[in-house]
């Protein structure tokens, strides 16, 4: 990197630590301000905020390779979760349940929904407990991708034994706590804003270069990582790369890391089903964080929107970034070995000086926006779910904002460290995704649907679904990802039915109070039937559109995620039918849902 890059990447560095301190005084008054922005944050901001979020450097990395190794259908692979296909259910009911509910974290919402007894407190610990391991293992995955990224970028050296990527992540992490312990969710929501206006620029720039000077041939050679740790070099086309519809067969060698998507079609069958069940499950962390500080239901919806939306300008940005690591390899004679180097390969060998610092500055931008919302939205779990609930229940508002700063440097070290310990990106990314992840799915499904599960019934089922998750990774690492899912699912679902039915029912007023004012559709016949039959009937009608509505949502989705990036591939064939489906799904998801949005919040 030149001078230039340098002074770009500096004054990124000082403009956004400045904007996080500014919010200091603010995110003091108390811990609604620190952690929720007193839900007076613009649905806007949060939902730019949300898209920068989602836009980390890790995952850009993993994405790159896929499309850069299986050509344009690589997309389809990250439904497993780098397509964030949660977003349409969180834009059509999900985050409306999730905002109804007026309280500060997942963890405190199981007293909601279970009451203030023992179940739901029991289910509040054990929700928070493992929100938080699971935080830290998602701050240690990015930080492993943004140290490989950084790393490499600024050339740091290994130090007391510990690699140049470590290193990497302990410098932008430094940085980025330090203005998200100052300034809670409105300097990391403001902040965001900031850096996706950098991370947009960077986008229109990357494609720009890509449409006007990366011309692939028609065949020519790419490269994927191979069990053993080396990389093996295979020639495609380019009518065959560029293509986006999948084949239910691929052809990947047996050594190969990824070869266990040979069977693409049942591959992709099963993160369809998991996409359904993760996303009608709801979500917490900096999600539903965002939900939680919206200000109404139809705030809840438009942020959703507008997050979805500026969220599928990313995909155009991967699909150049790969078409400049082909050029790049077909111009220097010099295949990329590593599919997760094409990133700083392009970076380092393509863009001028200038640009290169921009670019840089952007996925800083979009790392560090990612890891202030782990960081602060992980700490409230803390804070208010044990601290304050279990240990120190009078604590005053300046007690829990220093719990909430000392909490969020504790899940900054306690990633680091894990991270210490990261080889591979994708490694950890799918035990997370299809593991961890998988370990919380069925209790946290059950909870909207089962009028009659409780608090013990979650407790169990997610201490047997992560404890199998742990304990799969500790002694049958190599299980293939369909396997996992099962058994974690099995499990956890076992653990949940049984754990429910062997103890007493959740109280009568504490199910309809969350069934009036969150109103999810599902098995609810006994509570149902307790309302007068107007409200029921325009919680009917609610709850049809919506279900009718997500189908349109999530193909919605993809559509458009995968239209911008034909057009990047330069695809005008598979371009012009893409928009026609698009304006299809559209009209049909403002007839069911755009045009209500006002309305749906007046039922009570």
């Amino acid at each position: 990197m030149g001078i230039i890059d340098l002074i770009i990447v500096a004054a990124y560095l000082i403009i956004i630590t400045a904007i996080g301190f500014y919010f200091e005084k603010r995110a003091s008054t108390g811990i609604d301000s620190y952690f929720l922005g007193n839900r007076k944050i613009p649905w806007w901001a949060l939902g730019a905020s949300g898209m920068a979020s989602n836009f980390d450097v890790s995952g850009t990395m993993i994405n790159v390779a896929l499309i850069y190794a299986f050509g344009a259908v690589g997309f389809f692979v990250e439904m497993r979760g780098g397509l964030v296909l949660i977003m349409a259910f969180l834009m059509i009911f999900m985050g409306k349940w999730t905002h109804r509910s007026k309280v500060m974290t997942l963890s405190e919402w199981m007293t909601y929904r279970f009451g203030e007894g023992i179940q739901g407190k029991s289910a509040r610990i054990i929700s928070a407990v493992s929100t938080l391991i699971i935080t830290i293992a998602i701050v240690s995955y990015f930080a492993v991708g943004a140290g490989k990224f950084i790393g490499d970028v600024l050339s740091i050296p290994n130090y007391f034994g510990l690699s140049s990527e470590f290193w990497a992540a302990a410098i932008i992490i430094t940085f980025t706590t330090l203005y998200t312990v100052a300034s809670g969710l409105q300097g990391v929501v403001w902040t965001d804003v900031f850096q996706g206006v950098i991370i947009f620029i960077m986008i229109i720039v990357i494609c720009t270069i890509a449409l006007t000077s990366a011309n692939i041939p028609d065949t020519f050679t790419i490269s994927v990582p191979l069990k053993d740790g080396s990389f093996l070099p295979i020639e495609t086309n380019r009518d065959s790369w560029t293509n986006i519809l999948p084949s239910w067969e691929l052809s990947f060698p047996e050594n190969s890391s990824y070869s266990i998507y040979n069977l693409f079609g049942i591959a992709l069958l099963f993160y369809l089903i998991k996409v359904i069940i993760e996303g009608s499950a709801g979500t917490g962390g900096y999600m539903a964080q965002r939900f939680f500080a919206a200000r109404s239901d139809k705030e809840a919806g438009l942020l959703s929107l507008l997050w979805i939306f500026l969220l599928s300008f990313r995909w155009p940005f991967i699909a150049a970034i790969a078409m400049l690591g082909i050029s790049y390899g077909i111009n220097s004679g010099e295949i990329i070995s590593d599919p997760e180097k094409v990133l700083p390969t392009v970076i380092f060998n393509i863009l001028p000086i200038g640009l290169k610092g921009l670019l840089v500055a952007g996925l800083m931008a979009a790392a560090m926006s990612t890891f202030s919302s782990l960081i602060n939205s992980g700490a409230s779990y803390w804070v208010r779910d044990i601290y304050q609930e279990f240990i120190n229940p009078k604590a005053n508002e300046k007690k829990l904002i220093i719990h909430s700063r000392v909490a969020s440097l504790l899940i900054v070290l306690a990633g680091l460290f894990l991270a210490s310990g990261i080889k591979s990106i994708n490694e950890i990314w799918g035990w997370l995704t299809m593991g961890l992840g998988a370990g919380m799915i069925v209790p946290l499904l059950l909870r909207w649907y089962w009028w009659r599960m409780n608090g013990f019934g979650f407790t169990t089922g997610t201490v047997f679904g992560m404890g199998t998750a742990i304990a799969q990774k500790l002694f049958y690492p190599d299980a293939t990802e369909y396997l996992s899912f099962a058994i974690l699912v099995l499990s956890s679902l076992s653990a949940t039915v049984v754990g429910t039915l062997l103890t007493e029912k959740t109280s009568k007023e504490v199910l309809i109070n969350f069934y009036n004012s969150t109103r999810p559709f599902g098995f609810w016949k006994p509570i149902k039937s307790l309302l007068p039959a107007e409200m029921k009937s325009k919680i009917n009608s609610e709850n049809k559109r919506d279900i009718i509505a997500v189908c349109f949502a999530l193909p919605w989705q993809i559509v458009l995620f995968l239209t911008s990036m034909t057009l990047i591939l330069k695809r005008f064939d598979l371009f012009f039918y893409l928009v026609l489906i698009l304006i299809i799904l559209s009209v049909g998801l403002y007839y069911f849902w755009f045009r209500h949005l006002s309305k749906e919040s007046g039922i009570k």
